[in-house]
């Protein structure tokens, strides 16, 4: 059951509808505000607003003066470099709470990666430049979900990212009540088959981790999270999917008939070749765990990583 009413996401203001772009204009998300906004809260930040440049306002562009970029206008005048680190290093610090951020794609403050940076003889430009706010937000958040809202057009990046956020914000509650050893095995085991469906090394490099017999709880949480949260930033594929739905379908080996057993390796068959969504597996196996319930097989994340009306596994 999803406690989705506390999930809290970092967003750029102009994502939300906020009319703070140098034109006084907005790139409202729709996806963000009417579709995932349903099950999050969102605090907005603009960071040009933050400090001090006015709506309207000339724009503003990153540009490389002797190795170091700097932000401030294509003349190279009203340079805020400093500002906006200031204020990114200062909010940054201050966003634990967070199980996520949306940041506006290609803005030279808020740009998660592929912003233009320009030669300072205007000879051009490259895009290989980082939002100075974002970058902020990301180094003092290394773990924190995050993406920006043009890669959110591609449905798998999208999944992907929404399926990290509910992961995040589910081991944030969990280090809330107090972590234990039982308590992160016990994360560990809901989530098997989610990390198993996007990164195999990772599923068995964790599942070692905790192994051991007597681990340190805070050294181990630490290792185990950030190597939870990088497993999952991998892209699931059809093959790592099917990997995962006959793993699955082993436990009902014993309940289920031939007929019944040749359904379901026909419908993983299919989607292995591209025939049906991975929803039709799901579903399939969802009906045999209500006829046969199986009390390890529901607790698993997989079968329902985010709620279901976001659609995201339509996907695949």
């Amino acid at each position: 059951m999803f406690k989705s009413e506390q999930i809290q996401l970092g967003i750029s203001a102009c994502l939300m509808g906020e009319k703070v772009r140098f034109d006084s204009g907005h790139k409202r998300s729709h996806f963000c505000v009417e579709e995932l906004g349903k099950h999050v809260k969102y605090q907005a930040f603009c960071p040009e607003v933050a400090v001090g440049m006015p709506v309207p306002r000339p724009t503003i562009r990153q540009i490389r003066k002797q190795d170091m970029i700097h932000v401030a206008r294509p003349d190279g005048s009203g340079d805020v470099t400093e500002a906006m680190q200031a204020y990114g290093k200062k909010v940054a610090a201050k966003m634990q709470h967070l199980s996520g951020y949306v940041f506006c794609a290609k803005s030279p403050s808020c740009g998660m990666e592929r912003v233009k940076v320009y030669h300072e003889n205007g000879s051009g430009s490259e895009s290989v430049g980082v939002g100075v706010f974002a970058a902020e937000v990301m180094r003092a958040n290394p773990l924190m979900p995050c993406e920006e809202s043009g890669r959110l057009n591609d449905a798998i990046i999208r999944e992907n990212f929404v399926m990290r956020v509910f992961t995040y914000h589910k081991w944030q509650c969990l280090v809330e009540t107090g972590l234990t050893k039982g308590k992160i095995i016990q994360f560990h085991s809901q989530h098997k088959y989610l990390l198993m469906a996007h990164s195999l090394k990772a599923y068995k490099e964790l599942g070692q981790l905790l192994a051991q017999a007597d681990f340190d709880v805070q050294t181990t949480a630490s290792l185990y999270i950030a190597g939870l949260m990088a497993g999952l930033k991998n892209k699931a594929t059809r093959r790592s999917h099917t990997n995962t739905l006959q793993h699955l379908q082993g436990y009902f080996k014993k309940e289920l008939n031939k007929w019944q057993k040749a359904e379901l390796s026909e419908q993983i068959r299919d989607y292995r070749n591209g025939l049906v969504p991975l929803l039709a597996p799901l579903t399939l196996l969802k009906h045999y765990l209500l006829a046969h319930p199986k009390a390890y097989l529901q607790s698993q994340v997989y079968l329902d990583p985010y709620p279901a009306d976001l659609k995201l596994r339509y996907a695949y």
